[in-house]
């Protein structure tokens, strides 16, 4: 069997049509997803969309990311303590709300925070940030200490979690699979294309890779820029080519 796992589309429907054709030349039967599905990308309304209609017809499981609770729980207190830190993705955050519909917004709300799932006698922890917190940053430069201190009182055999934007993956002392699935939407890399990744089990044995997928980057950064909000074309230049988290 083999299962894609794909995290933080953030609006970005050119990257998710593109993984979605991956996906499926990949021949995987499952689609796991770690939420960030909407926040400060070209498309969040249509992104919403494509991935619940996804839902309906294939065998797919979803988790809440750290910004669809925003989305879903924003009011001004929010989007006015997120504007000292990072005003870009605040005024980002705004625009969203109000593109984003009710139904989506309960859509995104009822989304469980992680869920464990069992195939074929693995045990799956699907989480987004980390299984401790949904903003939490499994890095690929953390000591091998750190991530089991993040992981402590699991019994998963493989978790996987997204947020950073950068994929990664490590092999623990508990003999415990963690793997960064990295970002179909906002890679955080020089090199602009998709990434996600694929469990494959056979035999009670399994592998994990992280696939990179080209997708047509100059389309979606000329949507994000068009939206217009305060700091969109900042946004939009990353996609293109991030050399940071956060625009700066």
């Amino acid at each position: 069997m083999k299962i894609a796992i794909i995290s933080d589309i953030h609006g970005n429907m050119q990257a998710l049509e593109s993984v979605l054709k991956n996906i499926e030349k990949e021949n995987c039967q499952k689609i796991f997803c770690l939420g960030d599905l909407a926040m400060a990308g070209p498309e969040p309304e249509k992104t919403i969309e494509k991935i619940r209609n996804i839902s309906n017809t294939k065998d797919f499981e979803i988790i809440q990311g750290n910004t669809d609770e925003m989305i879903a729980n924003c009011d001004n207190q929010m989007i006015h303590m997120l504007e000292q830190n990072n005003p870009v993705m605040a005024h980002a955050l705004a625009c969203d709300v109000q593109v984003i519909t009710e139904e989506q917004k309960n859509y995104l709300r009822s989304l469980p925070k992680q869920k464990e799932i069992e195939i074929e006698g693995l045990k799956i922890l699907l989480v987004h940030g980390s299984p401790r917190k949904n903003n939490e940053n499994i890095f690929s430069d953390l000591k091998i200490e750190e991530v089991e201190e993040m992981i402590a009182g699991t019994n998963a055999d493989i978790i996987f979690c997204g947020h950073t934007h950068v994929p990664c993956g490590y092999q623990t002392n508990t003999k415990q699979t963690v793997v960064n699935v990295g970002s179909v939407g906002r890679p955080f890399s020089e090199e602009p294309k998709s990434c996600y990744a694929i469990l494959e089990i056979a035999n009670k044995e399994f592998s994990v890779k992280h696939n990179l997928v080209d997708y047509d980057y100059e389309k979606a950064a000329s949507i994000l820029n068009e939206r217009g909000f305060e700091g969109a074309e900042k946004l939009a230049k990353m996609l293109i080519h991030a050399t940071s988290r956060y625009p700066q």
